[in-house]
């Protein structure tokens, strides 16, 4: 748990009693959790479900020129994904082999998990991106140090949905872009926890309302289009008080005339219930 609980388990912040609708996914179980540590009443809704991503021509393609010595920095976007291409890449080289040619190029890794899934590998890392770990930040630290990108190849690991204001910014920036699709983000095969926590808000029986990724929101609205309440989810989702994990997150919530009312201290999910817990104390 990645949340400051204090000691001997005394919560200062406190939802009090509110309902709290979070639609974690992967770590639903933790969240609901970690919301009734502080008080509050948790409704998971899951938004999104890990799938592989079906093309593969991405993953033996840069499998080929990274053992060829044509890619020269290789950026890790998430935890989740440098471990699955691992995993995938296993289907056309041998494991040892690809991290031997890994460890011999530039790396770069977008903040903790990334950073974890890599020292499990053993993978040197030349760069460690800061909080909170957006393109910008990327972006930054590579012009930061100097490092030349024209005329390189750059892979970067994606995760769900292309970055695209990175991919654009390595290419103005004279870099060959090297894409790698391994997983992708889809709907849950059971939407009925989601069309539910969808009839909750709009019935006015949700007081907070958690997103810890940018897909939940279009998820969300997906699904409120197929049940034709797109505009009335948008309308009651204004009078809620929303916490943003980051401002990725805050950026999609943007898209659809949203503004968050907290992004915490730091892009964790401990912290966004915490200072959650806080903003709902005001409330």
């Amino acid at each position: 748990m990645d949340c400051n609980v204090r000691a001997a388990g005394k919560v200062e912040s406190n939802f009090g009693g509110r309902r709290v609708l979070s639609f974690e996914s992967r770590r639903a179980t933790e969240i609901a959790s970690l919301i009734a540590t502080y008080g509050g009443q948790a409704i998971v809704a899951p938004a999104t479900r890990e799938v592989a991503a079906s093309q593969s021509e991405d993953v033996s393609r840069f499998v080929t020129a990274l053992l060829e010595g044509r890619v020269h920095i290789v950026i890790f976007l998430t935890g989740v994904g440098a471990r699955a291409l691992v995993r995938a890449v296993e289907s056309c080289c041998p494991k040892e082999k690809f991290l031997a040619a890994l460890s011999q190029v530039q790396v770069l890794a977008r903040g903790p998990k990334p950073v974890a899934a890599l020292k499990e590998f053993n993978v040197p890392i030349s760069w460690n991106v800061p909080e909170p770990n957006t393109w910008r930040e990327i972006l930054a630290v590579l012009d930061g140090v100097g490092v030349r990108l024209r005329g390189r190849r750059v892979a970067v690991q994606e995760y769900g949905v292309p970055s695209r204001e990175l991919l654009e910014g390595l290419k103005q920036r004279g870099a060959e872009v090297m894409p790698i699709h391994v997983y992708s983000w889809a709907l849950p095969e059971d939407l009925a926890p989601l069309e539910n926590a969808i009839r909750a808000v709009l019935e006015g029986r949700v007081d907070i309302v958690l997103f810890t990724a940018g897909v939940q929101v279009h998820h969300l609205i997906q699904v409120a289009e197929s049940m034709k309440s797109r505009d009335a989810l948008i309308a009651a989702l204004k009078e809620i008080s929303i916490a943003s994990i980051g401002p990725v997150t805050s950026e999609a919530l943007g898209e659809f005339g949203l503004r968050a009312a907290l992004e915490p201290s730091h892009p964790k999910m401990g912290y966004l219930v915490r200072e959650a817990a806080e903003l709902g104390s005001l409330g």
